[in-house]
């Protein structure tokens, strides 16, 4: 894949910039004005579809499994986002994965440098998205991994402190792998799809799963930026560990933005660009942003579930009708990722690009 190899400016990290005390903002974080989050949103809760996956993965009676696929699929079609409980990953490791990478980010700023990354691939630790110079910045630090394919991970480039960071990036790696493995066949059989289609399409064996641990600082002006802005996931599904403690993500619905409440012990699943492609837009990807606050910080954890990267991603055949048309040109998703890649997030336009023409 052709990308740029270094970032076009110094990278600043916000911690530092939080931590050194300033009360004004500088600059490059301050978004334009309707960019920037209104009181009435930060206090206006989206009441988005919390779902008990028990009856589907622990086994129930047939009429509680049709109950959870339907609300499921109601929430894919409404709103591209739903929370899962009893989703088989143990609350005790969602617990001790989020609070190492906490100790993590909390390491003296010469310990976290030693992972910097680049544009070329994003993995270590990172302060921006998108190589384009004098863009505006958001208001967040972060750390990127690979996990699949198993030929993208080194566990070199994984935090060799806190003491037991790899070991349990690794352990929790494995069980939300295994989630969106099961969440793959459930979408799959609510589009009337083969119970394994979506997970050929995304390459079986060869798919890819990657990890982005934010750290979201205090912020002395909280009301003038974001710490990250508004976007859909540009992959297939994205599986969000959100902080036990600070509410920041929202989700826009309709023409107003909402801040999401996380239910305990739960995971909340958003729907990426490339179900919606291969679902022929019946789920849509939604797009969603992160805003901060002066008084917490806030560490989230996203787990990316994508594409083989050379795999062409389409409307699936069994979801083209002649009352509904392919509506997305075939492209992999390694041509896909590369525009966020230079370009960072940016709305939902890319995935709008590949709209056809009728």
């Amino acid at each position: 894949m052709n990308c740029v190899q270094s970032w076009p400016e110094p990278i600043v990290r916000v911690q530092s910039l939080s931590d050194s005390g300033i009360h004004l903002l500088p600059d490059r974080y301050i978004k334009t004005p309707s960019d920037r989050p209104s009181a009435t949103s930060i206090s206006t809760h989206a009441d988005i579809p919390a779902i008990d996956l028990g009856p589907l993965l622990c086994g129930g009676d047939e009429a509680r499994r049709r109950e959870t696929l339907d609300r499921i699929s109601g929430a894919c079609s409404e709103w591209g986002f739903f929370q899962v409980v009893n989703h088989g990953v143990r609350p005790e490791l969602m617990r001790r994965v989020r609070k190492v990478w906490r100790e993590f980010f909390y390491l003296p700023l010469e310990a976290k440098q030693l992972y910097s990354n680049s544009p070329a691939t994003y993995e270590g630790y990172g302060s921006r998205l998108g190589v384009e110079k004098g863009a505006k910045l958001d208001w967040g630090d972060y750390f990127f991994l690979n996990y699949l394919p198993e030929i993208m991970r080194d566990e070199n480039n994984w935090p060799a402190t806190p003491q037991s960071c790899r070991e349990l990036v690794k352990e929790y790696s494995e069980e939300v792998v295994k989630l969106c493995g099961n969440l793959m066949k459930i979408l799959s059989v609510n589009l009337g799809l083969e119970e394994d289609y979506l997970g050929k399409a995304f390459g079986g064996e060869e798919v890819g799963a990657c990890l982005r641990v934010n750290y979201y600082p205090k912020c002395p002006q909280p009301d003038l930026t974001l710490g990250l802005s508004s976007h859909s996931d540009p992959g297939g599904m994205t599986i969000l560990l959100p902080d036990d403690d600070v509410s920041g993500l929202q989700v826009l619905k309709g023409e107003q933005w909402l801040t999401v409440k996380p239910v305990p012990d739960a995971f909340i699943v958003n729907i990426g660009d490339q179900i919606q492609v291969i679902s022929n837009a019946i789920y849509k990807s939604v797009m969603h942003r992160v805003i901060v606050n002066s008084v917490k910080e806030r560490v989230s954890l996203a787990y990316f579930y994508n594409p083989k990267g050379d795999l062409l991603i389409e409307p699936a055949k069994k979801l083209v009708t002649k009352d509904r048309p392919a509506l997305y040109s075939p492209m992999t998703f390694n041509e896909y990722r590369l525009f966020i890649r230079k370009g960072g997030i940016c709305s939902k336009s890319q995935v709008e690009s590949q709209i056809c023409s009728q």
